[in-house]
């Protein structure tokens, strides 16, 4: 089975010979290397390019362990460039495996070369067109974009959104929003057919890929056991409003460790850079501000983080937000908490304020939407819990309930729309209708 992952594809084709290094980021297995060394490949063979005018290089297969030298990355690339009145399209997998080395010819152990230099230098080839992929934020979406100097487009990948999964679903078509919300999109789950296949490949890639590449990465060893028991907590609190702080007091209670909240947000920010989760910030519709905790995290995959807890928490409700959260992202959207604050009245007749959530806030350029994830709607009294904090934006941007039931879109008399969940993840268009 072939995900053609268009989105992805057709981004690489826009940019394609635009004087700009292409940084491929995302989590390690959801199809980087894929989508560069395969599709992308096949694309521009179609397009009229040779095999020999494309270079390609995997940094994370031994056979090229070598090549993990920057010395020895630029050598080899460079060799390959034969004619400069040809084009050459330069593919290097998994960059951050490159080495930091002292530069030799400079009298100053400060001095460091590192794959920045070595694609500095392709770029400025005429007749190069290079593309690299990343699994580490730090080092790819901040350093990368910031030392080329603006010369660099990042093209974030994503697991298999529900629309891609669903198009190649081959069972009956109404499981499969279980399935997905059960396994994600990570795609060689789909190459699997049983729960325990798929259950021990998710494990596998937590305790063989992603938690020793962030304690190698970071040089964290002691601590692989409180890395463990965060993940495990923040795979608990999906959809959970929590901070740093909370966390530690749990770990005190809890687990009788004692971890400070500065170290417990460092470790966050590792999980972060390695794609395995996001943070959403909490913002304040009316006074137009961020608060500054609690926050909400949520996993890139709904399937890893399902099986970070053994398959024993599925909630429905957690998850779909997860998913709608995901999605959101990946059609380009920035994502916040909501957060409406109301006069409301104690059962003494005292008057307090009252916070009330808005799942999320989604803003583009100049679109806003209010989003509201809703398992059910099926009764007066949850529709209005559900619609309590839209009916209290004072603006005009567009307020959606998304709902677990299949239903055509419609509109109340308020104005708030509502969608069946399927029919929003499947629609990449709905919002900008």
């Amino acid at each position: 089975m072939e995900y053609e992952r268009r989105q992805y594809l057709d981004e690489l084709t826009r940019k394609k010979d635009n004087g700009r290094v292409k940084v491929i980021t995302g989590l390690r297995r959801c199809g980087k290397s894929y989508l560069l060394f395969n599709l992308y490949y096949k694309r521009l063979l179609e397009s009229g390019v040779k095999e020999d005018q494309i270079i390609t290089l995997a940094l994370d297969e031994i056979d090229n362990a070598r090549y993990r030298n920057p010395f020895e990355l630029n050598s080899y690339v460079k060799e390959r460039i034969k004619d400069r009145k040809r084009r050459y399209y330069v593919f290097i997998d998994e960059i951050q495996f490159v080495l930091t080395v002292p530069n030799p010819y400079v009298d100053d152990p400060e001095a460091k070369l590192t794959f920045i230099d070595v694609v500095l230098g392709l770029m400025k080839i005429p007749n190069v067109d290079v593309y690299v992929t990343g699994s580490n934020s730090k080092m790819l979406s901040s350093d990368i974009l910031t030392q080329f100097r603006d010369r660099a487009d990042e093209i974030r990948v994503f697991p298999l959104s529900f629309a891609e999964f669903y198009e190649h679903y081959e069972e009956d078509k109404r499981g499969a929003w279980q399935d997905y919300y059960t396994y994600g999109g990570m795609p060689l789950v789909w190459t699997l057919e049983t729960h325990e296949e798929r259950s021990s490949y998710l494990k596998n890639l937590f305790s063989q890929t992603y938690i020793k590449d962030v304690l190698e990465r970071n040089n964290i060893r002691k601590d692989e056991e409180v890395l463990e028991i965060l993940l495990n907590v923040l795979s608990s609190s999906v959809g959970s409003l929590t901070n740093p702080s909370k966390l530690s007091k749990t770990f005190d209670s809890e687990r009788h460790i004692s971890i400070s909240p500065g170290t417990i947000d460092n470790y966050i920010s590792f999980f972060m850079n390695a794609y395995l989760i996001d943070r959403a910030e909490r913002y304040d519709v009316k006074g137009r501000k961020y608060i500054k905790t609690p926050l909400k995290y949520y996993f890139i995959d709904p399937g890893l983080r399902n099986a970070r807890l053994g398959f024993r928490q599925i909630e429905e409700t957690h998850l779909m937000e997860n998913v709608l959260y995901n999605d959101l992202l990946r059609r380009g959207y920035d994502v916040d908490v909501g957060v409406v604050e109301v006069n409301a009245k104690k059962d003494d007749g005292s008057n307090f304020r009252k916070q009330l959530e808005v799942d999320f806030v989604v803003n583009r350029g100049d679109e806003r939407y209010y989003i509201q994830s809703a398992l059910s709607i099926d009764n007066p009294d949850k529709k209005q819990q559900e619609i309590a904090s839209l009916i209290r934006i004072p603006d005009s941007f567009r307020k959606i309930v998304v709902v677990k039931d299949y239903m055509k879109p419609w509109r109340d008399d308020k104005g708030i729309q509502y969608v069946g969940v399927e029919q929003f993840l499947l629609s990449e268009d709905f919002l900008s209708r």
